[in-house]
């Protein structure tokens, strides 16, 4: 057992580093443990893989121990796994480390009872349902090795967490969960400890833009919708209305992808390239910046898990305009401006009309929400080493 409260865990950082939103899920959660009391504080064996190195300077807790570690394959996991009857993916860190517990548990190949050499609780964590939804926007490898991959995590974990409400009724309606099975709903929040404020006529000069502007911070996936922006725009353009708007994110070569020649398209056919700006990846602090000056953020996604943009956004008190989505209700509630996703007419009619109040505070304290956040994860493992 460790120092403080004796809690030994083991948080595993092998996603993809194209999925940026699991990418700061992991690192938002270790640094939101900052906001525990010392003595509150488990200590955290962070285990990495090389492609998420370069993430981790932006990780700052008083009680962590990075460690690079070479998962295997999940191919070849799965396979070992079976043989060995071990969960080879992390059996070999748990007994190494002695940890209570591991989270998020990604992979359950054997029956949990037989999966670690040592007592220890495992935590499971899944995203979104997406797939089930709009499976178009997978393939067939990826929807198959994507169910096969929740269907073992149903049948062995001990615990579920998901991000929403809106998630757990998703698990509840497209699967047959176990009586035993302890479902979490665990809303993740945005840490902006390190922002720095800019003055906004700098940070707007800095990237040529209007005074008055909208923000979107999403990848470019189709199920991001910046189709409906570009359309919106077209429509304004129209009635002689000017309305700008800032995209961040890291904008896929149109030679390899449909979506985004679709979207350039659209923005040549209706000329909004004056009425767009698209920047690219930017660094973090001018981002939050970005929005803090905007007019709001704007999310069009056509599905959610739990934005972390939205999240971004509550962080800095900015107003936020998003799709009428289950789940951006439950996360922004009564604060919220929302439109049907795949209505230009709406979206067109909110962006004339809107205007924001300097100074307004929207949302619960963010100190406050970022240590609920903290207390609630701790307790997933306290109450289980208690039992």
């Amino acid at each position: 057992m460790g120092e403080g409260n004796g809690l030994r865990l083991g948080i595993l950082f092998n996603v993809s580093r194209n999925w940026l939103g699991g990418v700061y899920y992991i690192v938002n959660l270790v640094n939101a443990l900052n906001s525990l009391e010392e003595k509150e504080k488990p200590e955290i064996f962070l285990f990495y893989t090389d492609e998420l190195k370069e993430f981790l300077p932006q990780i700052s807790y008083t009680k962590l121990e990075t460690v690079p570690w070479a998962f295997p394959t999940p191919v070849k996991g799965y396979l070992s796994s079976w043989t060995k009857q071990k969960n080879r993916f992390s059996d070999d860190l748990a007994v190494q480390y002695e940890l209570d517990g591991i989270y998020p548990e990604w992979n359950q190949p054997v029956h949990y009872s037989r999966a670690y050499s040592r007592p220890l609780h495992s935590v499971s964590w899944f995203a979104d349902l997406q797939h089930k939804y709009y499976p178009e926007f997978f393939s067939r490898k990826q929807l198959m090795m994507r169910e096969f991959r929740l269907r073992m995590m149903l049948r062995n974990t001990e615990h579920l967490v998901v991000s929403s409400k809106a998630a757990e009724n998703d698990f509840r309606k497209f699967y047959r969960l176990r009586s035993d099975l302890k479902v979490h709903v665990l809303n993740f929040v945005s840490i902006i400890e390190d922002y720095v404020p800019e003055k906004p006529d700098k940070i707007i000069e800095k990237y040529s833009l209007p005074e008055t502007y909208y923000m979107v911070s999403n990848q470019f996936h189709r199920h991001k919708n910046h189709a409906i922006l570009l359309k919106t725009l077209a429509l304004m353009k129209e009635r002689n209305k000017s309305v700008h708007i800032a995209m961040t994110g890291k904008m896929p070569d149109s030679d390899t992808s449909l979506y985004i020649r679709e979207l350039h398209q659209l923005m040549d056919k209706n000329e909004l390239h004056n009425r767009v700006t698209f920047l690219g990846v930017i660094p973090r602090n001018d981002q939050l910046n970005l929005m803090q000056h905007a007019q709001a953020v704007i999310q069009p996604s056509l599905f959610e898990g739990w934005s972390t943009v939205i999240e971004d956004a509550r962080a800095l008190q900015v107003p936020v305009i998003a799709s009428n989505l289950d789940v951006n209700r439950e996360q922004l509630g009564s604060k919220g401006v929302y439109f049907d996703p795949a209505s230009a007419e709406e979206l067109a009619g909110i962006l004339e009309h809107f205007n924001r109040e300097e100074g307004k505070v929207y949302y619960e304290p963010y100190r406050e929400r970022v240590r609920k956040y903290a207390e609630e994860f701790l307790n997933i493992f306290k109450n289980e080493v208690k039992n």
